[in-house]
């Protein structure tokens, strides 16, 4: 699968006494002394949300009880059959808003190919993609990520996704969203590739999530190189730690150089999917590692 209690008690009853909660050492960092900012990615919970033991209702203030994190990502696959819901979408806009939590963006997935080769299917996977765009506005979030997939040549893929890409941007614009390709399975994976298809396509509310850890086959610090010109989002993928913290596939230090070299200072969104640590713990470990990591970058 993929886009996978330490203070859990104490938390709520904190709150409710009017106390500060106080978080293990690392928890803390005042965002100006980071060049970027912090929000989690919902996926980081999809063991707790799938078993039942987490509400997407209840994600904006596990992130910020439980992380100090004010910033969310949801993932659409946790609220499929809510995008046209608006009792259900202003629920979850009050509650982020009572706790002052910024909702950041929407990944949209199991809505079609947007690579599709064949015209008909395509032109409804743009059209599923509508109102998930319509949902981000009514949160207030920035963007909507999508995915890039079909069968076909790269050649083939890329023309058609080019236009899915053109034609979601500019249904998009009147609503202020920005559309976001990640480096998600299939051809998208190879930064150059999709690289190409954002100068293609030209649009200023299109461009790219760059996710540390999709790269199969490509180079993965290449690949966040070549996806940084148009990056509106970043996702830092974590899944296993060694003694000293740090992730053991990923270098986070040679990351996040990348990634200021860039000139980037918005949202890196926290998405671990281990399965080595408990959900939290691993949200945590990531967490600290972007603090340390950043300490390093010149």
């Amino acid at each position: 699968m993929h886009r996978r209690t330490f203070i859990k008690k104490t938390s709520n009853t904190a709150l409710g006494m009017g106390l500060t909660l106080s978080f293990p050492s690392g928890m803390i960092v005042k965002e100006d002394t980071l060049f970027f900012k912090i929000s989690l990615a919902q996926w980081s919970l999809h063991r707790s949300l799938r078993s039942g033991k987490l509400s997407t209702f209840d994600f904006p203030a596990k992130a910020k009880n439980d992380f100090d994190i004010h910033a969310v990502e949801y993932v659409n696959q946790f609220f499929i059959d809510k995008a046209k819901d608006h009792k259900y979408l202003k629920e979850l806009k009050q509650r982020t808003s009572d706790l002052n939590v910024e909702n950041v963006l929407i990944m949209v997935d199991a809505e079609g190919e947007l690579g599709n080769q064949d015209k008909k299917a395509r032109l409804q996977a743009i059209e599923n993609h509508y109102k998930w765009i319509e949902a981000a506005q009514f949160l207030e979030c920035k963007s909507i990520r999508v995915n890039l997939h079909g069968e076909g040549s790269r050649t083939n893929v890329a023309k058609a996704g080019e236009d899915s890409l053109v034609q979601l941007s500019d249904f998009a614009k009147d609503y202020a969203i920005n559309i976001i390709v990640e480096n998600h399975q299939s051809y998208s994976t190879h930064g150059d590739w999709l690289s190409k298809i954002m100068k293609n396509v030209n649009h200023s509310n299109c461009g790219t999530l760059p996710d540390f850890g999709n790269f199969y086959e490509y180079d993965r610090y290449q690949g966040v190189k070549d996806m940084m010109p148009f990056a509106k989002g970043i996702s830092a993928k974590s899944h296993d730690f060694d003694e000293q913290g740090n992730e053991t596939q990923i270098d986070y230090v040679k990351m996040l150089q990348i990634v200021k070299n860039a000139g980037y200072t918005s949202y890196i969104g926290i998405e671990y999917e281990g399965t080595n640590d408990d959900e939290d713990k691993g949200i945590q470990l990531t967490k600290e590692l972007l603090v340390k990591a950043a300490k390093e970058v010149k």
